[in-house]
């Protein structure tokens, strides 16, 4: 695996409506906030950088989980998720340029990885088993803003990454793209 990076701690605040504080280093870098309905269900986010324009992050209509889209203050998208199968762990990120997958880790460890269809892994979601901290790792040059709605994705469905993921493999020319029809 290679060297990250960059290296994003996040720590969790709150229960019902929660509070995401990531930092870098020393420094905080912005807070993710997520709204829950009272049922329970998570409606959407709001990500407030120190410096930098505010995203929202709104859940999508539809009956698939993980169908959440981010937008900017000026009603720009830049990104949505979606699982295509009820039973299947995969999420396809669509971005308007390329599709990325976000993937259990292999083996026993918690968290998540995001795939690029030949470039491998671009980023790594490490949630632990207990605490409400979590770390985040960036291998390849993405941009920040799908770096955060993949940790506010992989953060909704964290305990769905528990059961071992598939062994990945790191050569990038046999990572697969997403389904056709994603």
């Amino acid at each position: 695996m290679p060297e990250p990076v960059a290296t994003y701690r996040a720590s969790v605040h709150g229960l019902w409506n929660s509070e995401h504080r990531l930092a870098s280093g020393e420094s905080d870098v912005g807070v993710l906030r997520v709204r829950r309905n009272r049922w329970g269900l998570v409606v959407g986010g709001e990500w407030r950088p120190e410096k930098g324009e505010v995203l929202t992050v709104r859940r999508d209509p539809g009956l698939l989980r993980s169908q959440f889209s981010i937008w900017t203050e000026g009603r720009e998208w830049l990104g949505s998720s979606l699982r295509w199968h009820f039973v299947q762990r995969e999420v396809v990120l669509h971005t308007g340029s390329r599709p990325l997958r976000l993937l259990p880790l292999p083996g026993f460890q918690r968290g998540w990885t995001l795939q690029a269809p030949r470039t491998g892994e671009m980023a790594r979601i490490e949630l632990p088993w207990l605490g409400r901290t979590g770390r985040i790792e960036l291998y390849r040059k993405l941009e920040f803003e799908l770096l955060v709605f993949s940790y506010f994705i992989g953060w909704q469905i964290r305990f769905e990454s528990a059961w071992p993921g598939p062994a990945i493999d790191e050569d990038p020319t046999t990572v697969a793209a997403p389904p056709k029809g994603a």
